[in-house]
């Protein structure tokens, strides 16, 4: 047993005073063991096993729902080193506030010690880490998103692990807290039982504190998929890509390719956060730290998403989304009419036509990984894959255009630190604002963006072979507001291009803003876009531009000094350019 570990456990269970302390191996008996105690209490509830094998429901706090921002901290010594793009708090702050939280908050409850393992077992690129919490439910989501218990203790032997500490406590809000702690990696979580607050491996560990360890032992820990190009030659190349919320990513990373790309495959390896790594070859190699999908359920269909739908039919748990009549879990877009009745995600009964949606709009299901229809052969190599391509994208009505790819290095992080999108009714607030979201890593970078900057274009000389990087935009719209791109499938046509272009191929013309495809590029056999539309795809309106190089400059502004030159160098570059 670590001896770290072991004394870390006493000082918790001394804190929060709990009944009885769990040690998780993450074995099928004490899954099932797990499973029967939350039926019994309510904390889940049996879904249709005949339709659903072995997938259950859960119900949050209806204050329990979504990510809290505004009550996530970093707690870096300085304030400077969080950066304007974090909340910050002093870390000594932090532990007086939360240490009275943690108080005696497990009393009557278990204490479960949750051992995990981000990326796959055995692999150089992987981490540990240990979750302490008093949440069955926790527990459970763990085991499908991170390789959880026995395995992790004999990976970590004596060596170091990123601690985190979570307790429901009493589920206010107002004692609600997200606590990262760079320095001394640790990640204190006190009043949520929702997802990324409370399965501390996903955003807190794997983005938030990875990114710090990755600054410091020169690596990129990224909020991207990572998918698997094979040609119909049988060559297989691989990328990762970036974006925002609402913008498709999830779909991206399961995508099937259409019937008129014969021969194509994709493999997905990942769907949400990639970790790379400098390799002996001069390339940047990537693993997914996750082994499962922590998904948003609504949209979710066979049409806009088959591999998703065929990997959460077994093994999976819900949370917050509506139940019909026959026990199958629910959720607006999924497939078929919608029932008369339904019970919604509260758990009172709902009538068709009712004002309120039946399932949470950020509604989840957790699913294995392994069970994806389209799950790469290579998804746990412990070597993980070589990257040839970074996209970045946003959702734009007139902007960007479907497809760029940056001139050089420097000029891709540029153009990826400057990413915007604009907001969606799944967003809070008004539709249609642009936001920025550099590298969609806004939210989960876990310290000083403008340092985060510097340390991708550092990235870029670390590797004899950076990947190529490109931006798309699947959402560009006519004057009636229509989808000018078909999108879903269809976007196998653009990643075709970008292979193309990583291999020296596939013709682009030069723009003030980067290569763009040139007409005739991307193949367009079997769609409806003729060469008028495609020149609206690729249309790149300067004053737009201007319009969005200022937005860039005043984005970047709120970093002061601290932002690296090159930045500010490579605005002022495109400003000329567009003359």
């Amino acid at each position: 047993m670590n001896s770290a570990l072991e004394s870390w456990v006493d000082d918790v269970a001394a804190l929060t005073k709990p009944s009885g302390i769990h040690w998780c191996d993450g074995s099928e008996a004490e899954n099932g063991r797990l499973i029967d105690e939350m039926l019994a209490s309510g904390t889940l509830h049996r879904l249709n096993q005949q339709k659903h094998p072995n997938c259950y429901l859960h119900r949050s706090d209806p204050s329990d729902v979504a990510r809290t921002e505004h009550l996530t901290f970093i707690c870096s010594r300085e304030q400077v080193e969080s950066g304007p793009n974090n909340n910050w708090m002093e870390p000594g702050d932090a532990k007086r506030k939360l240490t009275p939280l943690y108080d005696g908050a497990m009393k009557g409850r278990t204490m479960y010690v949750i051992p995990y393992v981000m990326g796959p077992l055995g692999s150089p690129l992987s981490k540990v880490g240990v979750e302490i919490t008093d949440s069955p439910y926790v527990v459970a989501n763990m085991r499908i998103m991170t390789r959880m218990g026995d395995p992790a203790l004999e990976q970590l032997g004596e060596g170091e692990f990123v601690k985190g500490l979570h307790s429901l406590g009493d589920l206010s809000p107002d004692r609600r807290f997200i606590c990262h702690f760079p320095e001394t990696k640790e990640i204190w979580s006190v009043g949520s039982g929702y997802g990324g607050n409370a399965l501390l491996g996903k955003k807190c560990f794997a983005l938030r504190i990875a990114s710090v360890q990755a600054r410091e032992e020169g690596w990129l820990a990224e909020h991207m998929l990572i998918l698997g190009l094979e040609s119909p030659e049988g060559e297989t190349h691989y990328v990762a890509a970036a974006f925002p919320s609402a913008c498709g990513k999830t779909n991206l990373a399961m995508l099937i390719p259409p019937a008129s790309q014969k021969g194509w495959k994709v493999w997905t390896l990942g769907d949400d956060i990639a970790w790379l790594r400098p390799g002996p070859d001069g390339r940047l190699w990537a693993i997914n730290p996750e082994s499962g999908f922590f998904g948003v359920a609504p949209g979710t269909s066979s049409k806009t998403n088959k591999n998703a739908m065929d990997t959460l039919r077994a093994n999976s748990i819900f949370t917050n989304v509506a139940v019909t009549p026959d026990g199958s879990p629910w959720w607006e877009g999924i497939d078929g009419p919608v029932p008369e009745q339904l019970t919604d995600w509260r758990g009172k009964p709902w009538q068709k036509g009712s004002s309120e949606k039946a399932a949470h709009p950020n509604s989840r299901f957790t699913a294995p990984a392994r069970q994806c229809p389209s799950i790469s052969p290579r998804w746990e190599d412990p070597q993980g894959v070589p990257i040839s391509a970074f996209i970045f994208g946003g959702r734009r009505a007139r902007t960007a255009p479907l497809a760029l790819q940056s001139f050089d290095w420097n000029h891709g992080v540029y153009v990826a630190a400057s990413v915007a999108s604009e907001t969606t009714a799944a967003q809070a607030g008004a539709v249609g604002v642009v936001r920025r979201d550099p590298m969609a890593m806004l939210p989960f970078c876990g310290y000083n963006m403008a340092d985060y900057f510097g340390h991708w274009l550092r990235m870029g000389t670390a590797v004899e072979k950076p990947p190529q990087i490109f931006h798309v935009n699947w959402f560009r719209q006519d004057d009636q507001g229509r989808f000018i791109w078909p999108g879903f499938g269809e976007n196998m046509r653009v990643l075709r291009w970008v292979l193309d272009r990583c291999q020296g191929k596939g013709a682009a013309v030069e723009s003030p803003i980067g290569m763009l495809p040139a007409t005739n590029a991307i193949d367009r056999t079997g769609i409806e876009v003729d060469d008028r539309t495609m020149q609206e795809l690729l249309s790149v309106s300067k004053d737009d531009w201007q319009k969005e190089a200022a937005g860039a400059g005043e984005f970047f502004a709120k970093f002061g000094d601290r932002l690296p030159a090159e930045m500010e160098r490579q605005r002022r570059a495109l400003e000329k350019r567009l003359g």
